[in-house]
């Protein structure tokens, strides 16, 4: 059994001092210690998926990341890992426990995952090891682990089994309460816009933003319009584009963007959450609601039974809107940039897209370290 400070010490002077999760009892100790610590960074997710969004964002904007979550939560982590880190080459650290090890008296649904860690795992292409019990194991782990990363630009795991650190005591601050804002109401009741004719003005009115987008034919429509160092195109990983956001946000002066659609929004709405939690004063994040799944052929979303404004607005966002077309979404993004965030925008278009669009031509790893260049650039 080791301390929690025993593995932290040499990881953060290593680098790595930005960590992510959702807890598990098992790792107790290493979170109490590193919430409690003023020479650390740690960032509860809704979500371990969303955890491994925001670590990505982070690793973007320059720091080393981990991301902590229970073996149980490893399967919410397995749509951005293959199809943000694998794709976009982005590496981070991870501790994931070892709940329902065999021969441990465990709850019963830990008992699959128990005996499968390590295959899915092995399956998403993320190497591991046993996570350290004796303070000589430390640094030789820790040092396969940084040359894994290294040398893959992958995630590398820890698999912490029970008892493998001592307790410590956490010293957490309390998050204080804002006062809830009135949605901005810019609906006009008229024809819908082209995303893409919203998206072109949003460029002309914040061209030094850093710019996340999500999946699908929005980012196919940005780089259409233009491409540039500071866009980034998230290839899959549907609803983690404001969790990609969120780290980089948190770990840049620049102003950054989230080009968000209605249903990546629904799929992981804790990421609003977080957001409000952490409340990132650059960050602007867009809601494109057409109504659909338009990549897919078109099928329903339930976006026009939910109050997008006022859900951002309760999560503790600073300001939300509601638009309708242009001239509203114009003057949105505008007072958005005079106030501090975070601002939430949600522009209602037209489902459909321009004829003969396009995919971005730049390899999503050499899009991932251009964007990389332009945050630390700054």
């Amino acid at each position: 059994m080791i301390e929690a400070d025993d593995f932290l010490n040499p990881a953060r002077d290593a680098g790595y001092d930005f960590f992510t999760g959702v807890p598990c009892s098992f790792l107790t100790p290493v979170i109490n210690r590193v919430i409690s610590r003023c020479d650390l960074d740690y960032v509860g997710a809704a979500s371990e998926g969303e955890a491994v969004g925001i670590a990505a964002g982070a690793w973007l904007a320059g720091r080393n990341t981990v991301v902590i979550c229970q073996n149980s939560g490893l399967g919410n982590t397995v749509n951005p890992v293959t199809s943000m880190n694998w794709p976009f080459r982005i590496p981070t650290m991870m501790i994931v426990t070892w709940r329902g090890q065999p021969g441990l008296n465990d709850e019963p649904q830990h008992e699959l995952m128990g005996q499968i860690v390590d295959k899915v795992l092995d399956d998403i292409d993320v190497r591991h090891a046993s996570f350290p019990r004796e303070t000589n194991q430390i640094l030789p782990s820790l040092q396969t682990a940084f040359d894994q990363m290294a040398a893959r630009g992958l995630p590398y795991a820890f698999v912490m089994a029970k008892g493998s650190v001592a307790d410590a005591e956490l010293h957490e601050p309390v998050l204080p309460a804002r006062p809830i804002a009135d949605p901005i109401d810019h609906t006009t009741g008229g024809d819908l816009p082209r995303r893409f004719d919203a998206l072109e003005r949003l460029l002309a009115l914040a061209p030094e933003a850093a710019i996340v987008a999500t999946t699908g034919k929005c980012g196919r429509e940005l780089f259409t319009l233009e491409d540039r160092e500071q866009h980034i195109y998230q290839v899959g990983s549907m609803g983690c584009a404001s969790a990609m956001g969120l780290g980089v946000a948190l770990n840049t002066k620049r102003s950054v963007v989230v080009l968000d659609g209605d249903g990546a929004a629904l799929m992981k709405m804790g990421n609003l959450a977080t957001i409000g939690a952490q409340n990132p004063k650059n960050l602007i994040h867009i809601v494109f609601d057409n109504g659909v799944h338009d990549s897919t052929g078109g099928q329903a979303t339930v976006s026009a039974g939910v109050d997008f404004a006022r859900v951002a607005l309760a999560c503790g966002y600073a300001s939300a809107a509601t638009v309708d077309d242009i001239a509203g979404f114009e003057a949105s993004v505008v007072v958005a940039q005079k106030a501090p965030g975070p601002h939430f925008i949600r522009i209602r278009v037209q489902p459909g897209s321009i004829k003969n669009l396009g995919r971005p031509t730049v390899s999503p790893y050499d899009v991932a370290r251009r964007f990389r260049g332009f945050l630390m650039a700054q």
